[in-house]
């Protein structure tokens, strides 16, 4: 259960979904082979004073990132470039 902002420099406290950004990813975890995976989602919440400057992303091994919104955008713009 998510309890605090996810920026580790803040941790205010969650008491109302009415302010700051919930993210969810996924955290699948791999199977047996044969077996489905088990799928898993984790939530994070934001507050509103984070959240107007940072975002959450998950990186291709599955760990979770606090980035400032300028830098996430930048990395998403060389990720695509990197495939087209």
């Amino acid at each position: 259960m998510v309890s605090n902002c996810a920026n580790s420099t803040c941790c205010k406290p969650l008491h109302y979904l009415r302010e700051g950004r919930i993210y969810i990813f996924d955290a699948s975890v791999a199977a047996s082979p044969g077996q489905k995976p088990e799928r898993r989602l984790d939530h994070y919440w934001l507050c509103g004073t984070c959240a107007e400057t940072l975002m959450l992303t998950q990186d291709s091994q599955g760990i979770i990132r606090v980035l400032a919104k300028l830098a996430a955008i930048q990395e998403s713009n060389d990720r695509v470039s990197a495939i087209g």
